[in-house]
């Protein structure tokens, strides 16, 4: 069965309500009836430590997150924007990936290599371009594949105060592009899955 794992990087631990945690929830949704058996893994509820090492031990807890990550089939990177940015836990999360960028498998391929790589960004500013374009680079350097339209977004307007949680439902744009998000992210890792990369 194909496998994908939202990593959460709302600043707010659990059960603190989070936007970007209902995006994700409702890519799993959109990928579970895709037959995608999904996971959530909100950051600020773990102990993930600064640094650009697979462990960097004293409790930090990246290391069995990681292996959620490896044994996943499609990464889901969801983030709030803070100053025009993605939430600094979101960056620690890039960081800690880079740790394995020179790994490879048996062929020389990148670990990522074969995975599908997506991204969900909530805000009440604009910035979701600009915010997907700095994940999306991170998550390719790395060696995750991205399938066409790898981003569901909500911005609102400009210099007003509602979050998407607080929207009485979800817009219509969003919704349909979480949905196609979520059928070329399952597509692309079944044809990975059936079809890896060549070796190096």
């Amino acid at each position: 069965m194909t496998r994908a794992l939202a990593l959460v990087c709302t600043l707010s631990p659990s059960p603190k309500p989070s936007s970007s945690q209902l995006l994700a929830d409702q890519i799993l949704a959109e990928l579970s009836d895709l037959g995608v058996r999904g996971e959530t893994v909100r950051i600020a509820d773990h102990d993930v430590r600064p640094g650009v090492a697979p462990d960097m031990g004293d409790g930090d807890e990246w290391p069995q997150l990681r292996e959620k990550v490896l044994a996943a089939d499609i990464l889901l990177i969801a983030t709030p924007i803070w100053l025009g940015h993605p939430s600094s836990l979101c960056q620690r999360v890039l960081e800690r990936l880079d740790a394995d960028i020179s790994e490879t498998d048996d062929g020389g391929r990148q670990l990522p290599y074969g995975k599908v790589g997506m991204v969900a960004v909530v805000g009440n500013e604009d910035g979701a371009h600009k915010v997907s374009a700095d994940v999306f680079q991170g998550l390719n350097d790395l060696g995750f594949t991205l399938a066409p339209g790898a981003v569901s977004y909500w911005v609102g307007e400009a210099q007003h105060g509602t979050d998407y949680q607080d929207l009485e439902e979800t817009p219509e744009a969003v919704r349909s592009t979480t949905h196609q998000m979520a059928v070329n992210a399952a597509h692309l890792a079944r044809v990975l899955g059936d079809a890896p990369y060549p070796p190096r």
